[in-house]
């Protein structure tokens, strides 16, 4: 898929939101979102206004050290900068543990997590519990951050997921259509996957405690590699993937991702993780901020932004910047 088109239905798609936006201010719908759906608040159009009595308080924006999470640091911090905060960015913090460290020894002031992944990684629920239901699964995992003494905002629209992924000439091969189907064969097979894969319920640990699969091996190796070694690998080679991932769109013929068909890797909308009493000292317009620009992002418009820069090269920089702007938010 160009650019070209790609950049046509993201534009569709913002269109979409705005027309929804406006007939949820006409007086239908409700509060409620998910994978495929948006929040209200925020839309098309509603410009973020800065506010000189935000100048006086300063936030540091983290992330965790993919592509996803950097664009997400990135539009977050734009558009805080654009309320009149002073802003800073530390946009490659690394795993889950390491940002959540960062947040609770006040190097940042907070950062985008997945609810489904702070609910299993941290706070020990089994992926199946996980709730199906955005807001369920962010009023769970907000009640277990403030046990912590952290809070965390309501969730963005996109849900992201782990995904065992595969070249489609190898799932063609060997008839694999659901992670169920790898059994007998994933033996002969390597999995590819982060470093802390190995210790995460959504990854190697879930597919060998829930799907009984054992690999021939498992090779640590760096996310943005993801889809390397899946050309480089052939037919004997599985990758940790992202359901949000832009190839998965832009070249819908070459890669596919496994049916979880034991829901072992819960969807996960984002969640931005933050201190009470950064909440208190920055005022209204830091939550409102945020919730208003993460309205826009579901799974096509994730999935584009991904694209830009995973297959575009433009810098995650750039495309928060170019969000904004397509979608109304800053001039």
């Amino acid at each position: 898929m160009s650019k070209q088109t790609r950049l046509r239905a993201v534009f569709a798609a913002f269109a979409v939101l705005a027309l929804a936006l406006g007939i949820a201010a006409c007086g239908g719908g409700d509060d409620n979102s998910d994978s495929t759906g948006t929040t209200g608040g925020g839309g098309g159009g509603k410009a973020i206004v800065s506010n000189p009595a935000n100048g006086k308080v300063s936030l540091k924006v983290g992330s965790k050290n993919f592509t996803e999470q950097i664009v997400l640091g990135e539009i977050y911090a734009q558009a805080l900068q654009a309320a009149g905060y002073k802003v800073s960015k530390d946009l490659n913090l690394g795993s889950e543990t390491v940002a959540l460290d960062a947040l609770k020894k006040g190097e940042i002031s907070g950062y985008p997590e997945y609810a489904s992944t702070a609910l299993t990684s941290f706070f020990g629920v089994d992926p199946e519990k996980v709730p199906s239901d955005a807001q369920q699964a962010y009023k769970e995992a907000n009640a277990d951050f403030q046990k912590e003494g952290l809070t965390a905002f309501p969730p963005t629209p996109f849900a992201s997921a782990n995904a065992v992924g595969a070249l489609k000439s190898t799932a063609d091969k060997l008839g694999l259509k659901t992670v169920s189907d790898l059994e007998g064969k994933s033996q002969n097979m390597t999995l590819y996957g982060s470093p802390e894969c190995r210790q995460r319920i959504d990854c190697l640990l879930g597919l060998q405690k829930y799907y009984h699969l054992q690999f021939k091996q498992f090779k640590p190796v760096d996310i943005a590699l993801r889809y390397e070694v899946l050309d480089k690998g052939g037919s004997n080679t599985l990758s940790i993937l992202f359901t949000t991932d832009a190839q998965l769109a832009a070249q819908a013929d070459k890669y596919v991702i496994l049916q979880d068909d034991k829901h072992v890797f819960p969807a996960g909308n984002v969640i931005f993780v933050t201190d009470p009493a950064i909440v208190k000292k920055a005022g209204p317009d830091y939550e409102s901020t945020i919730t208003k620009v993460q309205s826009g992002l579901t799974i096509p418009v994730m999935q584009e932004l991904d694209a830009r820069v995973d297959i575009d090269q433009e810098t995650p920089e750039q495309v928060a910047g170019e969000y904004l702007k397509e979608s109304g938010y800053v001039k």
